[in-house]
């Protein structure tokens, strides 16, 4: 079968292509538009995915769009009419918003593709999620535990899978928390209280955690409480979001925590007002926590299952998935490389291959490289036409040129092969640079991502050596994997490791199976023959408030505008001033 998922109109659009059982393409809208999260109908992802497998869209049996956009309607009408009249403002808008493409999504697509609304299938949001993280996760069974801002009602769901290969293929969500309580939504607020952007900079307060003191967390646990069934609930005094678009918390927050941060302002970890919000920071990333952690043990006593899988946008936050890992009593803790709505794509797809039309379960390959490949001849092209010298040599000395630039302290860009599906850049679209020095990571903020000062940067380490530099719990090597989990520095490396080391002396660390990245592996090894640490840094290859690059021109414009010393793709190796290392030189006569 070949059937096409599609998410779209809220943020982080994306199209995914599964035949016969297996991902063959999937690609966020934001790669090809260049607008980053773009919720945007997938068009350019779509065309891609089918382009990739030679289809035409008559050829599919199906497009699955990610959530069931009447009960989210149902939802958006009910809550503007319960809140009335303080959601008198953001009614109109909501309503135009719904009743101008999102609720009449089957005809959109059906228009769109040219295909028949008999073929639009709709999967609910939660349910994607859960496919996403379940059906491409190495195991049989598991538990399941999905949280995000909202679906169309639930904001999180508990629930178990079980895969057949001669015997049908379950997923069962067993209950679910609705709007508007939330915990994605109760961590949004204070996303939007510490001056970062919704649905963005939820990761930031995450990182910013790491400066403070959970000394407010009795104040945290006034806007959010357990309720006796082990759910939760928020007391809605405290927020708005129900009831305004506006605005994600009351005049009832501020009074409480004090005046929010102006975005346009940096926080001074040295004032007053600086440690407020670190604190208040830590605060609600330890209730977080807490939360899920007490949740997740409910679940492992309620399944038995050793294997746990998260999906929905709160699955980023890499320091509660260590603890659920560590705290939860589940062995394994899964993450996909795209735990968020643009993974729903694929989670939808996978949804209606193994649960509505009841084909038999196969595995899918574990990594996150759906996207469009490289065309490394571009690189050539482009680096002539600036008179910028460029050097094509054999694969050997490229990769020992490249270790003995790293070394010396280049910073890197690197593209090869396909593109990552989802957030993290795992090997395909990197920034490499020596994990050693603090400068370093400080000349990255400063000269080539742009961003805030107090954001860390992550390690790559292959899984052979992680064990070595890093505290890694049983089952530690699966959250590694994409990235999805943050853990000790030893404390042996940690000045040794300046780069890559958090304030509290954590890393979200990458640990590379060498077989789903060859190159980087390769590279890690020549680099640890240089430094005795076989270990870099790795961070996404864009520019602050650009996606990922796509292409090879991206990389390169992004190459051209930056602080980036050093560009390869493929085997194509250009420099800043056209200057070559010695080595490079001498392998080229």
């Amino acid at each position: 079968m070949k059937i096409l998922g599609i998410s779209a109109h809220y943020h982080d659009a994306a199209a995914a292509l599964v035949i016969d059982g297996l991902p063959v393409a999937a690609v966020q809208e934001e790669r090809f538009s260049r607008a980053k999260n773009d919720a945007a109908f997938p068009m350019a992802a779509i065309e891609w995915c089918l382009d990739q497998a030679g289809l035409e869209p008559e050829q599919l049996d199906a497009v699955v769009f990610y959530e069931q956009p009447a009960l989210k309607f149902d939802r958006i009408l009910t809550s503007s009419l319960r809140s009335f009249p303080h959601s008198w403002r953001s009614f109109p808008k909501a309503m135009k918003n719904m009743l101008g493409e999102k609720l009449w999504i089957r005809g959109i697509i059906a228009s769109q593709l040219g295909v028949p609304g008999r073929k639009v299938l709709f999967s609910g949001h939660h349910m994607s999620h859960a496919a996403a993280s379940f059906l491409t996760a190495p195991c049989g069974e598991a538990a399941i535990l999905t949280a995000d801002g909202v679906g169309e009602w639930a904001t999180m769901t508990i629930g178990a899978g079980q895969k057949g290969k001669d015997h049908a293929t379950s997923i069962k969500l067993i209950r679910e928390l609705r709007f508007p309580h939330s915990l994605g939504l109760f961590y949004s607020a204070f996303t939007a209280f510490l001056g970062f952007a919704v649905n963005e900079g939820e990761y930031k307060v995450m990182g910013l955690a790491a400066y403070g003191v959970p000394n407010r967390v009795d104040d945290v646990y006034q806007v959010i409480q357990r309720t006796a069934d082990g759910a939760l609930e928020l007391d809605l005094r405290y927020f708005d979001f129900h009831s305004r678009a506006e605005t994600s918390f009351s005049k009832r927050f501020t009074d409480l925590f004090g005046p929010p941060r102006n975005p346009n302002e940096p926080i001074d970890l040295a004032s007053q007002d600086g440690r407020r919000f670190v604190d208040i920071a830590a605060s609600a990333q330890r209730v977080l926590e807490d939360i899920l952690v007490d949740i997740a043990q409910a679940l492992h006593r309620e399944t038995g299952f050793p294997d746990l899988c998260l999906g929905g946008g709160v699955a980023l936050n890499g320091v509660a998935n260590a603890r659920l890992l560590a705290e939860s009593g589940f062995e394994r803790v899964s993450v996909p490389p795209a735990p968020g709505d643009a993974g729903c794509a694929l989670g939808a797809a996978l949804f209606a291959d193994r649960i509505h039309f009841g084909q038999p379960h196969r595995d899918v390959p574990d990594h996150p490289f759906w996207g469009p490949g490289i065309e490394p001849a571009d690189l050539l092209r482009l680096a002539r036409e600036d008179d910028i010298p460029v050097e094509e040599v054999d694969e050997d000395a490229l990769l020992s040129d490249i270790a003995d630039a790293l070394w010396q302290g280049a910073i890197v860009g690197w593209m090869d092969g396909a593109l990552e599906f989802g957030p993290r850049a795992l090997g395909h679209r990197s920034l490499l640079a020596a994990p050693h020095d603090a400068a370093l990571r400080d000349r990255l903020n400063r000269d080539i991502k742009y961003r805030e000062e107090f954001r860390p940067f992550a390690p790559v380490v292959t899984l052979e050596h992680a064990h070595r530099f890093f505290e890694l719990a049983p089952g530690a090597e699966r959250l590694g994997r994409f990235m999805s989990g943050v853990f000790p520095v030893r404390r042996e490396w940690r000045e040794r490791l300046a780069a890559v080391t958090h304030v509290d002396g954590t890393a979200r660390v990458q640990v590379l199976d060498p077989p789903m990245a060859p190159r980087l592996a390769r590279l890690l090894d020549l680099y640890g023959q240089r430094s005795g640490i076989p270990v870099l840094l790795n961070t996404s290859f864009n520019l602050a408030g650009e996606p990922i690059v796509n292409t090879v021109a991206e990389g390169y414009s992004t190459f051209r505008r930056s602080g980036i010393d050093l560009m390869v793709a493929g085997s194509i190796c250009v420099r800043k001033g056209g200057q070559r290392h010695e080595a490079l030189s001498e392998a080229a006569e």
